[in-house]
């Protein structure tokens, strides 16, 4: 991790950026963070960045969250059942692949925050 301040990042923004591809480079101004540069290596980890800072999506998953230690989560199988009758019939395609076994790959409900 390299620290450096506003005017060193600005004056050498390239460098700073190519330092970033080995470690996070934390910004800072009067001696305070207040960015932090991060590599991003493909589309799917900046698809997850701006997902994770999302305040919607925060929102939404806390709502979620709620609702199940509240008791009015649907299992995993009428979940998908409601997605099955929501799609429109397909046709001239091969068959869907089989979901995974709930049970298999459910986290334990220790796990699920």
């Amino acid at each position: 991790m390299k620290i450096a301040s506003v005017a060193e990042v600005k004056a050498q923004f390239s460098a700073y950026l190519k330092e970033s591809e080995q470690g996070l480079v934390i910004v800072t101004r009067n001696g305070k963070a207040v960015a932090a540069l991060l590599a991003v290596r493909d589309d799917d980890e900046l698809e997850r960045l701006v997902l994770a800072h999302s305040p919607r999506l925060q929102a939404l998953l806390e709502t979620a969250r709620q609702q199940i230690r509240e008791g009015e989560g649907i299992s995993h199988e009428d979940f998908w059942l409601e997605v099955d009758e929501e799609k429109p019939p397909r046709t001239g395609q091969r068959a869907r692949r089989r979901r995974p076994d709930p049970e298999s790959t459910a986290p334990s409900p220790q796990s699920v925050t």
